[in-house]
This record gives structure tokens, sequence and C-alpha cells, in this order.
């Protein structure tokens, strides 16, 4: 099994945060969201993954490092391949063609999910969907009776089926994927300017290819601050859920309250503070005097005399005598 992680999007709903680390290595609960991914996709692929292979943008050695190392962590081969052109989802995949073959895992890494199933591979092909209220920004699904898919219809205007498309696809045959999406780009197929993997998805269907849904237990978006530190609140309860413990024993908490869930990285400190619900704190970073929660405060991070919530704070950003609602990026400071 391979996963084929495209991730070369700029980020432009995340910034600032997107302007220092690319949206998938910021980190949910202490890691990154594409290791969160990963290791979930991992979990429900119920064979080894041999391979992880990312589609990024010109991000530089440290962020390919540290990509390689996710793979890694879950037993596998990492490679990176390189998108300079944002021509759409089926170009992005191609982009990695040279890894596309045998059964595969295809996850855009800003989603993330619950599941309690085992993938069937015995399918030839798996969208994973979830059902949404508004499915006007999404792609969705048609099924037929027997519960195959049967159409694929990119962000509908008019209502067709409120089965969202998350992002996710399992493919029982690499190979044939490849030359779909090959021949999209060879015949310059276009839909709203862009390659896009629906209309690979909905050749195959048309040549025999049977797909079939898979239902994930929620769905987990990253697109941008508030629907990420909203995921950062769902996870902490999922990972409390499982009893993962989530305080670092190198934490130095002190005169302090915790309020479960929350996350304590390594070296963190906190004194005279209240920390939670529903907080991540990254390692070496230093709340003092403060209240903190809902929010992400990445690594080395400072919060002095503040009160904070629904908030991301960047690394070695600080923060001082500032209420409520922030987006802070990387390296910035905040005084009021």
């Amino acid at each position: 099994m391979k996963i084929i992680v495209p991730m070369a999007g700029m980020g432009k709903r995340m910034r600032p945060h997107t302007l220092t680390v690319p949206k998938p290595l910021i980190p949910i609960a202490g890691k990154p969201i594409v290791q969160r991914l990963v290791e979930d996709i991992a979990k429900v692929c119920g064979e080894q993954v041999e391979e992880v292979a990312f589609i990024i943008g010109r991000f530089g050695d440290a962020v390919e490092k540290s990509l390689i190392k996710i793979a890694e962590s879950v037993g596998a081969k990492g490679s990176i391949y390189y998108q300079d052109e944002p021509l759409g989802t089926a170009h992005a995949i191609l982009c990695a063609q040279d890894s596309l073959s045998g059964p595969l895992v295809v996850a855009f890494a800003d989603t993330l999910f619950k599941a309690d199933f085992t993938l069937d591979s015995s399918a030839a092909g798996t969208i994973w969907v979830q059902r949404v209220d508004d499915p006007k920004p999404f792609g969705v699904v048609k099924l037929d009776a027997d519960g195959q898919i049967t159409d694929f219809v990119e962000k509908p205007q008019e209502f067709v089926s409120d089965l969202a498309i998350i992002g996710i696809y399992y493919f029982q045959d690499g190979a044939y994927l490849r030359e779909e999406l090959q021949y999209l780009l060879d015949n310059d197929i276009r839909d709203k300017g862009e390659y896009q993997l629906t209309n690979a998805l909905e050749n195959m269907k048309n040549k025999g290819t049977t797909f079939v849904p898979g239902r994930v237990t929620e769905w987990l978006d990253c697109g941008n601050k508030d629907a990420t530190v909203f995921t950062n609140q769902r996870y902490l309860e999922y990972l409390q859920e499982r009893g993962e413990e989530l305080v670092a024993k190198s934490a130095q908490i002190t005169n302090s309250v915790l309020i479960p869930p929350v996350y304590i990285g390594e070296g963190a400190i906190i004194t005279d503070s209240v920390i939670g619900p529903h907080v991540s704190l990254g390692d070496q970073s230093n709340v003092r005097s403060s209240v903190v929660s809902n929010s992400i405060v990445q690594q080395s991070a400072t919060v002095l005399h503040a009160n904070v919530t629904n908030s991301m704070i960047g690394n070695h950003a600080t923060v001082a005598g500032t209420p409520d609602d922030l987006s802070l990026g990387d390296y910035n400071t905040l005084r009021v």
C-alpha cells in the first residue's frame, strides 16, 4: 500500500501562519496536520504502508526532511515530488507519477477524519464521503440503489447530493489511475480551468470501474484558522477518549490550572495561569499570568498577562496583554 499526499497549495486562507510553513505542517494537538493524517490512514489501511509520497511546493530542505520523517514514523519510505504550477487536483497527483502503481490511497492534506473501520482493499475504488448541510463548496457523489457511485459532481450549484467527497480516495490499481490522469493532460480536459481528479474518476467509472463510498465517523477541516482551531478542539477530545497522555512530563506547571482536554508540549512553562479547555501548547512555549482557552499556541511562543481564546499563535511569537481572538504568525510580537 502507498499513500499519496498532494500538499503544494499556498494555504492563503491560513495566512499569516502559512507564510513560514506549509499549512499541513501546522500542529494539531502537538503533531503536524499531515502527520496525523498519514498515521490515521495507516491505521485504517489494514496492511503495511510501503511508501508515502508528498507532492509539495518549493518549501525548502527543512520541510522536506520533516516529511520524510513522517513517512518513516509509519514504517514507510518517504518520497518528495514538486508541483510548481497550481493546475488542479489531477495535475497534482500526476506529479507523483513514478509512485502511482499498485494499491494506493490519495489523501489531500487539509483534512482529518475519525473512522472505526478497516479499508476493504478488494474494492476497485473507494471514495470517502460525509453528509453535509451545504454541498455547494464541495465535490459530491450520487449513489444508485445498490450503494455504488453513479456520478461525480464538482461544486454543484443546484442540489444533486449531500454526500461530499472529503479528499481521501482508495485505488486498487495506481497505474490505471496514472493513465487516466495523463489522458486529461494530453487532451487538455479541464474543469473551471484546471485538471480535476473528478473528471478522471468519471472516465474510469464510464469504462466499468466500480466505486463505492467510504464513510467516516467525523470529517475535520483544516482550511482556515477557525476551522483548524475547531479541529484541534475535536481532536483533543478524541485523544482524551482514547486515553492518551497529553501533558509532557518535562512541562513545568506552577500555581496553574489545566482544564482538560489540553495538550502541553515538552519543556513548556506555565505559571499563574489557566489553560483549557481545548488548548494545544507547543514545545518550549511559555505562558504566564494568562487565561488561554480553545487555542493553538505553537513552539517557543510566549503569552504574558493575556486572555486568549479561539486563537492561533505562531512559533516564536509573543502576545502580551491582548484579549480574545487572535491569529498571530511566527516570530511576531503583539503588545497592548
